[in-house]
């Protein structure tokens, strides 16, 4: 039996975030006496229908140019309702309120990486779209998104892993264009590295993320499979890591204190953002967010720099790897209005609203022909090396596959990464332990 806005629990959270939405007013006085009873504040809940979409968790100005739009497409009121900003804040919150089957909420955004945690609570989309709509999309987004049979979630924007490159010290030591490979990689940013240290101590090579968090995840991701190796799990959910996994990580590890400052281990985006955009880098792996700022005004690299895709290993299974990102929509299984829901998903993910948040703001579509819009160009100067990274060297995390257990998958496997790039265990031995410890959530 559904438990429905009738469990006490419920309704409590339902409170919560209709408050901090601004959905319910007190009125307090100021003059530390009772108000009159005639002006007196009433909570006032906006009349049904209406449907209400949990997240983004920052509400632009044109988030609710597109709710307003769509809402009118649809025939009903959109209402955005902030989440927590912390991904580990917002998830928390995901798994307490869906759990209770609350109909209090239509719409959830959520990140990449939970559609699998999520998907038992949201409604299967594919029977909503037409062939034609599905193929509007990135096909890695609709991979990432299928649990089974079931299209848990459509994407709102994209994001992808890119190499950021100094293209005035490319020049400057004779190279005639950016790596194709780790191996020209690790060429080049030694070469450069020991010639700018003759004017500056600080720089190095080439900067990632190494921290003990999720992006290390990601930047192991690509390392493995750019050489062909096994990733955690393979597209049935069973145990994939390998040796050619264990060298990969090997081969990280030796970057560190050579071509990657020592401190790379605990690096985040903005970390190896600082390095690069202040000059002290040849090269970064990071996501199209870092080429804005980098052309910002005032920026020490602003001209000098370009992107593209990821480099790969050598041998026959190497291949470009970039892992993907981004935010997806999707309908709760619980809504009062499941057809309307959908219909709202369809309009807030489509060309136009994707369109207008590129115009906006510069924020990736996911919809392949957005990328050969001229204005989407204009706003976006990266735009073909970004649609060339998620139409060609794409990446979906195993969340999917994983299904409840990515989060934790994800812990023990960077954890044990981290502890490579350290230099506390060689590569072997991390793949070794993260098996065992991740065996019981795998087939």
């Amino acid at each position: 039996m559904r438990k429905g806005r009738s469990g006490a629990a419920a309704r409590f959270l339902l409170f919560l975030l209709l408050l901090s939405a601004g959905l319910l007013h007190a009125g307090c006085g100021g003059d530390g006496g009772a108000a009159p009873v005639e002006q007196a504040a009433v909570a006032v809940t906006p009349p049904r229908p209406i449907l209400r979409w949990m997240g983004p968790a920052f509400v632009r100005p044109v988030d609710r140019e597109i709710v307003a739009r769509c809402g009118k497409e649809i025939g009903m009121m959109i209402e955005p309702l902030p989440a927590p900003a912390n991904p580990v804040d917002r998830l928390g919150l995901y798994r307490q309120f869906l759990p209770a089957e609350s109909d209090d909420i239509d719409l959830i955004d959520f990140d990449v990486v939970w559609s699998g945690t999520l998907a038992p609570h949201l409604l299967d989309l594919n029977p909503h779209l037409t062939a034609e709509e599905r193929g509007r999309y990135f096909p890695v987004y609709l991979e990432n998104n299928s649990v089974g049979e079931a299209l848990v979630g459509l994407p709102l924007m994209a994001d992808v892993g890119l190499l950021y490159y100094r293209t005035d010290l490319l020049a400057k030591y004779g190279f005639e264009g950016p790596p194709a490979t780790w191996s020209e990689l690790e060429e080049m940013a030694a070469a450069i590295q020991a010639g700018e240290r003759e004017a500056n101590a600080e720089f190095w090579g080439y900067v990632w993320q190494g921290n003990v968090y999720e992006g290390l995840t990601v930047n192991a991701l690509e390392w493995q499979a750019s050489t062909g190796a096994g990733l955690i799990v393979d597209a049935e959910g069973r145990l994939a890591l390998d040796e050619g996994a264990a060298r990969a990580l090997d081969r990280a590890a030796a970057w560190v204190g050579e071509i990657s400052p020592p401190a790379v281990t605990v690096f985040q985006e903005e970390d190896a953002r600082a390095q690069f955009q202040n000059g002290n880098a040849a090269f970064m792996r990071n996501w199209p967010y870092a080429y804005g700022l980098g052309q910002a005004e005032g920026s020490p690299v602003r001209d000098r720099f370009d992107v593209t895709r990821l480099p790969k290993g050598e041998g026959a299974e190497a291949r470009h790897a970039s892992v993907v990102g981004g935010q997806q929509l999707g309908v709760s299984r619980y809504s009062r209005y499941p057809d309307a829901a959908a219909d709202a998903a369809r309009c807030l993910t489509a060309a136009a609203a994707q369109r207008r948040r590129a115009l906006a703001d510069g924020t990736p579509p996911a919809i392949m022909a957005l990328y050969e819009d001229e204005d989407v160009q204009a706003r976006i100067p990266a735009a073909a090396q970004i649609a060339e990274s998620l139409a060609e060297h794409a990446l979906a995390r195993p969340a999917a596959v994983t299904g409840g257990h990515y989060t934790e998958i994800s812990l023990v496997y960077f954890i044990e990464v981290n502890r490579v790039l350290t230099g506390e265990q060689s590569g072997a031995s991390a793949v070794a332990r993260i098996g065992e410890q991740v065996a019981a959530w795998v087939e």
